[in-house]
């Protein structure tokens, strides 16, 4: 059984160096003829005889190699008279060593296999071991190294063959770090026979692999991330069944995302409307809270009343009782560099439930607002807030008043379906008409509020004049009559109806709407 064994082996290896010597044939360095071609007799005569096939022929390898000394050269080693330069070989110094065509001496010291560390030449038991040597002069070892030189005097950068051709080191066959496809010339793949020499492939056979391009984009990435799920409904029947939400639920998520937009500035809304007791106040207040709510804070309103104004009535008293005259006296402390947002909060009266700020009008007479005054302020808050709501007086020839239009981003008119406050609305939007492009282009940003107490609408007039204010205004927005309103006290939006709540957020999103196309209007 054993010698079947070797004799399997051998007709391996026997196949193997049929193959590795088809392989080369073609190289340029090798002019030997293969024993197994074809050419013609005289012609091969004239040629030197291929050096396997003179140590190995085609049935050497099932015999014990027991006539070639161990340190013997290798026969192909032997002077040539006009060897060509290999392809491959890089120009060295006269100092470096020798090209591996040239003859070379072999290692005084017998060659010792490890898994036989006792054998130091072949026998007949072991044939195998000769050949299939790391050192073996057929695959690698010294017959491929330069006379007298190891792999310590290589040149730095200069590719040895001696190195290429070894086994079991797949760091130093084609790119360094990179196995190549195990093919041989011409992109044949190699049979199982020559693998088993040649793991890596042979050596300097492999095309260089490009490095793959792996990076990516921040966009793409993100792109590529999946979208996020809708939320299930939290209102309902459908709350409880974890389903997605109704229209109605939708559209208020719609709404509470538009009025919660992030502005590129701080921005300026004016609620105006000539007419007392047209609802400003109370629209001002639903406006602020609605956008409070929505955005997590970072609103104000401000009562820009030249005189006296009834926001310190309708609001609470939290932690300040001061007005915009306390602010006035205060604001060359305010106004310095290092001034902080607690600083101007003590002035301003914080609302819990809608998470707004508000700045009341002076208590007296004494003090009036001039031009001057409302620039000092709109800058001191756009400082520290990025929403300012402004109810503003019912003088429109005030300078405070003209001031807060030209600062205005959008436009609110609160009107009741009532003759005298429509018609102050609409007389303020002619005489708006007539002050230039600027104002023309608020008065298409405007939104109409309509808010009506118990008994104030009239049928006649609302059929009338809704289609007016809908073909001059942006939008149209009814907000139903709600008692908590209707007590003239402070204003609790946590008291309010759900559906005066769900008007007011739908005021903000139209409002916050009208403000995104003015900041990205050209002027």
């Amino acid at each position: 059984m054993t010698d079947s064994h070797n004799s399997g082996q051998h007709k391996d290896r026997e196949a193997a160096a049929a193959e590795v010597r088809r392989m080369w044939q073609p190289t340029p360095s090798w002019t030997q003829p293969d024993p197994n071609d074809t050419e013609p007799a005289e012609e091969k005569d004239e040629q030197q005889p291929d050096a396997l096939s003179q140590e190995f022929p085609g049935d050497s390898w099932s015999t014990p190699a027991t006539d070639q000394p161990v340190d013997q050269p290798a026969p192909w080693t032997q002077p040539q008279a006009t060897p060509p330069a290999p392809s491959w070989t890089q120009p060295v110094a006269e100092s470096a060593a020798a090209s591996w065509t040239q003859p070379e001496e072999f290692d005084e010291e017998p060659v010792v296999e490890p898994q036989a560390p006792d054998a130091t030449e072949p026998t007949a038991e072991s044939p195998e071991q000769t050949p299939a040597g790391p050192n073996s002069p057929v695959f690698g070892g010294s017959s491929f190294h330069g006379s007298g030189s190891g792999p310590e005097q290589s040149t730095p950068g200069q590719p040895q063959p001696g190195q290429a051709g070894q086994l079991g080191q797949p760091g130093q066959a084609g790119q360094p770090g990179q196995p190549g496809p195990q093919r041989g010339q011409g992109g044949q793949p190699l049979s199982p026979a020559a693998q088993h020499f040649f793991p890596q492939g042979i050596p300097g056979q492999q095309p260089p692999q490009p490095p793959q391009n792996l990076s990516f984009r921040t966009d793409d990435l993100i792109q590529a991330l999946p979208l996020p799920r809708e939320a299930p409904a939290e209102r309902g029947v459908r709350s409880m069944l974890k389903l997605r939400p109704g229209s109605s639920e939708r559209s208020e998520r719609i709404a509470r995302a538009t009025a919660a937009t992030a502005f590129r500035r701080p921005v300026t809304i004016v609620v105006a409307n000539p007419k007392g007791g047209s609802g400003k106040t109370p629209t001002t207040l639903l406006l602020s809270g609605a956008l409070g709510q929505a955005r997590g804070g970072g609103v104000v309103a401000w009562d820009n009343n030249e005189l006296r104004g009834n926001m310190h009535l309708r609001t609470h008293d939290t932690n300040s009782r001061s007005t915009v005259t306390d602010m006035l006296q205060a604001m060359p402390m305010l106004t310095q560099p290092d001034a902080r947002l607690g600083d101007v909060a003590a002035y301003l009266r914080h609302q819990v439930s809608g998470q707004y700020d508000v700045l009341t009008s002076a208590t007296t007479t004494y003090a009036q607002i001039e031009a001057n005054d409302f620039d000092l302020i709109h800058r001191l808050l756009s400082r520290f807030y990025k929403v300012l709501v402004i109810d503003t007086g019912n003088n429109e020839g005030s300078s405070n008043w003209r001031e807060a239009m030209k600062a205005a981003d959008a436009l609110v008119i609160p009107i009741k379906w009532k003759s005298l406050s429509c018609a102050a609305a609409v007389q303020m939007l002619e005489e708006l008409d007539n002050q230039g492009p600027e104002a023309q282009r608020l008065i298409r940003r405007a939104v109409i509020a309509v808010s009506n107490g118990p008994g104030d609408v009239n049928k006649e007039v609302e059929k009338q004049l809704r289609p007016y204010f809908e073909s001059r205004a942006a939008a149209v927005v009814d907000i139903p009559t709600d008692m908590h309103i209707a007590a003239e006290g402070p204003l609790d939006h946590s008291a309010l109806q759900p559906a005066t709540r769900r008007a007011a957020l739908d005021l903000a999103a139209r409002v916050s709407e009208q403000v995104t196309i003015a900041l990205n209007a050209p002027r």
